[in-house]
């Protein structure tokens, strides 16, 4: 059974067609990789996945139900990664991770937390403001933002974009336990992701 269903979509940007009739399922514990020339349409499918920006047509079903029809619901089952880190400069990392989770009226969860920072190496730098940090150290930042909450699916954009060889692989490890424990990821990427049984999606301009 597929929690996510995608069926029919289509999206344009600046009055032209980006993608039509695009339909894919996905089920627990799966990955999906979207591939792709630059303009073929991927961070738009994520952010038209988001809600961010309208799709023209089609329709999204989370768990046999129309996306649509509760916009809060959808949004608190979803971990949103960015092009931008989506971090505030001026707090702390851990502050960062605190303030995500509330934001999404998640419950406080300090193992949760001590684990993503853990995870990425940043035990050391959770009482660091962010704005003091370097291009690779936000992102891992930002990466344990959205490990840390209780999102099932994950969408990710270019997540391997400023880590290095160490950091890369913590995060395929980490996509590995989410995806046992019954959880979902769809990233665009242009550097491979080696996550045993990964399906693609190819998009094309």
């Amino acid at each position: 059974m597929s929690d996510l269903e995608v069926e029919g979509l289509a999206c344009h940007r600046g009055g032209r067609p980006v993608f039509a009739d695009l339909s894919f399922s996905l089920a627990p514990g799966e990955l999906l990789v979207l591939t792709g020339p630059n303009g073929s349409g991927k961070t738009t499918l994520l952010r038209a996945l988001a809600l961010l920006v309208p799709a023209e047509r089609g329709t999204i079903r989370w768990q046999g139900a129309d996306v649509a029809a509760d916009r809060e619901a959808w949004c608190t089952s979803l971990g949103w990664l960015g092009h931008l880190d989506g971090l505030k400069a001026d707090l702390t990392v851990r502050e960062n991770l605190v303030v995500a989770r509330r934001l999404r009226a998640e419950a406080p969860d300090d193992e949760r937390i001590d684990d993503a920072l853990a995870a990425f190496e940043l035990a050391s730098l959770a009482r660091r403001p962010v704005r003091t940090l370097s291009a690779g150290q936000r992102r891992r930042a930002a990466l344990a933002r959205v490990v840390s909450s209780d999102a099932a699916l994950w969408l990710l954009d270019e997540p391997l974009n400023a880590l290095d060889a160490e950091s890369q692989a913590a995060l395929h490890v980490i996509f590995e336990g989410h995806l046992d424990a019954g959880g979902l990821v769809i990233a665009a990427t242009h550097a491979p992701l080696r996550i045993s049984g990964a399906r693609t999606l190819e998009l094309r301009p």
